[in-house]
Order: C-alpha cells, then structure tokens, then sequence
C-alpha cells in the first residue's frame, strides 16, 4: 500500500503546492494525512468550487493544485474542467485525485455502480489524460508521466480501493459534546410527524438510520431515501412538497450537504416558498460518511443566513428537550421552516444499510403517495 505522506511529499516536490477538494471515503486516509501537512489544504463546498480554486491558484503562482473528489463529484466538477481548464479553453493544468467507487468488479453500494462504470468514459469523453494508482504502483514510474500532462491541462489520478496505508498521523480525540446522536434526532422526529407527512434524507447514514428507525417501530418504508446526489435532498424535497401541498414535507440534511449546493435554499425560501416545507439541518460539523473531516459549518451563524434567505421560521436545537419543544409546534407553523439540529459526530457500529433497492425505494414512497385520501 502507498503510504499517503509519502504519496503527498511527491507531489509537492514535483510542483504540486496546493489541494483542494471534498472528502472520499476512498481517499480517507490521504485527506487525514492533508489534515496535518503543512501544505496548503482547503476542503471546499463541492467539486466545482474545488476546480475553479486551482484555477485562481495557478493564475497567481504559476504553479499546480491538486482537486480531490470521490468519482461522483465529477458531475459538479465538469463545467469548470471543460468550460475553463480544458486545453481549448485557458489550458490550466490541474492534478485530479479521483476515487474509484463502484470499480467494476468490485463491490459497492447500488448508487456508486453506474458511476464506476462511466468514469473512464466521462475521462476520456473530457479529454483528460489519466493514470490509475493501485496498492502496488510506483509513484514516480507511474505519476510522474501524467504530471507532465499538466503543462496542457487537467490530468488525473484514479485511485483504486484500498490504496492508501493508514496515515501517519494519530486520530484526534476531542471531548464528546453533550449532543443528542443524529439517530435519536430522527427518532424524535418520528415521534412528531403526522402519518401523512413524507420525508426526504439525504445521502450517507441519516438516509441508512430512517431506514433502520422504520424497521425498528414496524413503519412501512414510505421515505425517500437520497442514497446518492450529495447537496440535492432538499431540492427533491422541495419538488415534492411543491406536488403534494396537502402533505407537510421534511427534508433531513447534512451540514456539508448543505453547504454543497447552499443556493438551493434560497430556491425554497425565497422562490418557491412551499407553505408546508421544513427543512432540518443536521449539524455535527464533519464530513462524517467519508472520514469524519471538518465541514465550515459550526462557523457559519445559522440563524442569521436561515433569515436573510425568508425561512418564516427558525428554530436551533441542542437537546432532546428543545427538540421535542420544537417538533411539537410544528403543527401551528406554515413554512418554509428551518430547524438547525446541532448532533454529536458518530454512529452505531452496527449501523446497516438499506435492504430495498433505490428502485424499490421509489416504487414505496410512490404507492404511499398514491394512497393518500387527504
């Protein structure tokens, strides 16, 4: 295996002065080794912003950025690429670091599959020359080619699962705050919703904990799980409430979810403004599904960007008591309604994942919808 200091210490000798990027769990022990370098290191909101950052990078240095991702931020990250970066275009090289999720052959969670398959062909289709980096490849015969590549434009990195060593540095114990669990915040929630509320989740455990909280109380399955599509919950959701506004509609959001796509909820609260909307932040300030990596959130004041965007309400809970105070007065509130749900970092070990397909996902939500007499 590649050990990660090693892997960024080449880089940075070979030119590489800056990353930027949104964390992989693929790239997990890469982004922890960042964490501790004395490089430039910025995790950004989403892949775009990543790209367009190197590109500001390079117009004043001269030099190269590294952009890390998981493949599925490609999407986010190809307007910039081929409208800015692209030898056609401005010709800035900039070094992608891309894992490999849903490598065929390999096994992966039903939302990675397709983009596994694609992501040579979104590659090649772009125009990026590419290398793919295994446990057992040796960096300067098999990165130093596509670096050169830089001098014309992007170039890429595949990483392959299970390349990287463990990083050299040790895991930082925090205090444990005094925070409900992101688990038990949705089963409070639970506990207040009416039985023809419908919710959205968005991608990583909050999506596999409804799911499980379903189960463990007998409810059907009638969620939208949002196993894929990072920062995009809350505007599915927002399409729903919009088609169904005899149905109140909850979306259950990530801190870095949100902050991928923030523009969305100005489309909610001050566009749309869906009467029956809430929409519910939950805030442990890491990007915990890949690693556990610092989000910008815990600085943002929440509050005050909730009212400038027109939320009719806004409400901030940091306990089981707050929380039930305030999903109870949801029934006498008209939305679009903002609730900040500040949650402690981490999850059951034995947290499973769904065992419905997405499509059969869909096809539950659907006939619960189809259902209703309200």
């Amino acid at each position: 295996m590649i050990s990660p200091a090693n892997f960024i210490d080449y880089l940075i000798s070979r030119g590489i002065a800056a990353f930027f990027g949104v964390p992989d769990s693929l790239l997990a022990e890469f982004c922890k080794e960042l964490d501790h370098h004395s490089c430039r290191h910025i995790i950004t909101a989403n892949e775009g912003n990543a790209v367009a950052t190197a590109i500001g990078h390079h117009l004043g240095t001269g030099g190269y950025a590294a952009v890390y991702m998981q493949n599925s931020g490609l999407g986010n990250a190809i307007n910039p690429l081929v409208s800015l970066a692209a030898p056609e275009i401005y010709g800035i090289g900039t070094l992608l670091i891309i894992g490999w999720r849903g490598e065929p052959g390999v096994k992966d969670e039903p939302q990675h599959l397709l983009q596994g398959q694609i992501t040579i062909d979104l590659l090649e289709t772009m125009r990026i020359p590419f290398v793919i980096l295994t446990a057992d490849s040796n960096l300067t015969e098999t990165v130093s080619p596509i670096l050169d590549q830089l001098k014309k434009g992007p170039a890429a990195i595949i990483v392959k699962k299970n390349c990287f060593a463990p990083a050299s540095v040790l895991p930082e114990k925090d205090s444990e705050p005094d925070l409900p669990t992101r688990e038990r915040t949705i089963e409070l929630l639970l506990d207040h919703t009416q039985p023809t509320d419908l919710l959205v989740s968005t991608t990583g455990k909050a999506s596999r904990e409804l799911f499980e909280l379903r189960v463990k109380r007998g409810e059907s399955q009638r969620d939208f799980l949002t196993v894929g599509g990072m920062g995009h919950a809350s505007s599915i959701a927002l399409g729903l409430a919009l088609s169904r506004p005899r149905n109140r509609v909850f979306c259950l959001d990530g801190d870095g979810a949100m902050l991928m796509h923030l523009g969305a909820l100005a489309t909610i609260s001050c566009t749309a403004r869906p009467e029956n909307f809430v929409y519910i932040m939950l805030n442990n300030g890491v990007h915990e599904s890949v690693g556990g990596q610092p989000t910008s959130a815990p600085r943002i004041d929440t509050r005050r960007l909730a009212e400038s965007m027109n939320f009719k309400h806004y409400f901030k809970t940091d306990s089981e008591t707050a929380m039930q105070q305030c999903f109870s007065s949801l029934n006498s509130l008209t939305g679009p309604v903002f609730i900040e749900a500040p949650i402690k970092p981490g999850s059951r070990k034995n947290l499973g994942r769904p065992t419905s397909t997405p499509a059969e996902n869909k096809a539950e939500l659907m006939r619960f919808i189809d259902e209703q007499t309200v």
